[in-house]
């Protein structure tokens, strides 16, 4: 899966609560300080040669829409931080976390319930 930039992602963020949206819709929904219009719309031309993003025309207007969920995104960034930085052990990665103290033991203990749920 190709990767995106802290801008890219930025924009698709606001994709993915949009659903839908033109530019200027995009451009009202990014936060302050807003980055210049053609700044968004050259990230959206980037966005569509990566296939994360894919548009209606409605003349020389477009509307923008997502191909990929956040769930997706989410997931494969997850499985590639894991791939790349704990040899693909999850368990390495929550060890990492507790012992940066970015987990807690209380947070441990809750993950386990839910999964104890499922």
């Amino acid at each position: 899966m190709k990767t995106l930039t802290r801008a890219e992602e930025q924009v698709m963020k606001v994709l993915w609560d949009l659903k839908q949206a033109f530019l200027k819709d995009i451009l009202e929904a990014m936060p302050n300080p807003k980055p210049h219009t053609n700044t968004v719309a050259t990230i959206l031309k980037i966005l569509i040669e990566k296939d994360f993003v894919a548009y209606e025309a409605f003349s020389r207007v477009h509307r923008y829409y997502p191909l990929i969920s956040r769930e997706d995104y989410s997931k494969r960034s997850l499985n590639n931080l894991v791939g790349n930085y704990f040899s693909g052990s999850y368990k390495d990665a929550v060890s990492f976390l507790v012992k940066e103290k970015e987990l807690s033991v209380k947070d441990l203990e809750l993950l386990l319930k839910q999964l104890k749920k499922k």
